[in-house]
């Protein structure tokens, strides 16, 4: 009796139907470590955000905050980055005695940098998942054209071909399209999620810069 298990079918594949196959293995390892590193960066980036925000506008002094925030150890990220860079330089730039413009300028650009570097690090490595999810199918159907290709050529020296010679050929050479699928479904949609989560942390940030400039401002208005 022919074992026509699922694995049995992937050990008589083919070499190139093999490859084929474990090249899309690969791929949905890697895709799922990096959705769990994603996922969990984003939602520390979410809790820092949220954390900080009520910290910001909970009334406390702008220059206590700042101290707080520098005596700490661990490295700064997302909105404390963006706030402790703009404060940092803000200080140095009323400190060197420039114009109130030239300051908030001043202070205006470090944060846009500092806003840079974060959204990079949110957007870091999504394009594998995009990759994936778009390569993925493509990949699986050159396994399967090639495994029923191999097949066909099989019977080119059978008198009579039959159902049952030719079935386990295209059903091993079907299991690449379905690994293909496999790959790329989780790979879409945790790249649609993702997206979605970080577009709109980088409206939280802008919108944070532009108001944290408008503070600036008004502080850079007040004696010295």
């Amino acid at each position: 009796m022919n074992d026509n298990s699922i694995l049995s079918l992937i050990l008589n594949a083919s070499i190139p139907v093999q490859l084929v196959m474990l090249i899309l293995l690969l791929a949905s390892i890697f895709s799922w470590a990096l959705v769990y590193v994603k996922r969990t960066y984003i939602r520390q980036s979410q809790a820092e955000a949220k954390t900080f925000e009520g910290r910001f506008w909970s009334g406390i002094n702008l220059s206590d905050l700042f101290a707080q925030l520098s005596v700490r150890q661990e490295k700064r990220f997302g909105l404390e980055a963006i706030f402790e860079n703009g404060f940092r330089e803000f200080a140095r730039a009323r400190k060197a005695e420039l114009d109130n413009a030239s300051v908030v300028r001043a202070a205006h650009r470090a944060m846009k940098v500092s806003m840079s570097r974060e959204i990079e690090m949110l957007e870091s490595n999504l394009t594998f998942l995009a990759t994936v999810g778009s390569v993925s199918p493509y990949v699986g159907l050159f396994g399967t054209v090639w495994g029923i290709m191999e097949s066909f050529r099989a019977l080119a020296g059978v008198q009579q071909a039959t159902l049952a010679m030719v079935a386990p050929g295209i059903s091993e050479a079907l299991i690449a399209t379905a690994m293909g699928l496999l790959a790329a479904i989780p790979a879409v949609i945790a790249y649609n999620k993702f997206t979605g989560d970080i577009d709109a942390m980088i409206v939280r940030y802008e919108n944070f810069l532009e108001e944290f400039t408008g503070i600036l401002q008004r502080q850079a208005q007040s004696p010295r």
